[in-house]
């Protein structure tokens, strides 16, 4: 059971990056995906989710507008694509998957960086 965060970097303020999550060892379509993020010093926190079949997505208030969520269940993976990037942006971001809103299977995380 594997899940595996990509897509990370460091960009300046206004920037944009897609994150990408790959999973595997798992019937991937059973599952809901969720974003969380943490940065230091702070607790973590939810970005964004989507439904096991991509018809039921969620966003924090404070990403909703910049970030879209996506899935392509044939490929196994889970996008995050992040526009109009903010310093406040700036953390370790994973990804996780789970049912009936509990999330087990976490990858290691990629970082993003915003830079003003």
């Amino acid at each position: 059971l594997q899940v595996v965060e990509s897509g990370g970097g460091s960009v300046e303020a206004g920037g944009s990056l897609r994150l990408s999550c790959v999973a595997s060892g798992f019937r991937f379509d059973d599952y809901a995906i969720a974003w969380f993020r943490q940065a230091p010093g702070k607790e973590r926190e939810g970005v964004s989710c989507i439904g096991n079949s991509g018809g039921g997505t969620l966003y924090a208030d404070s990403v909703k507008g910049r970030f879209t969520i996506s899935r392509d269940n044939v490929r196994n993976t889970v996008y995050l694509q992040m526009n109009s990037l903010k310093p406040e942006d700036t953390a370790v971001y994973y990804c996780a998957a789970g049912l009936l809103g509990k999330y087990d299977y976490w990858g290691q995380g990629t970082q993003v960086t915003v830079s003003s």
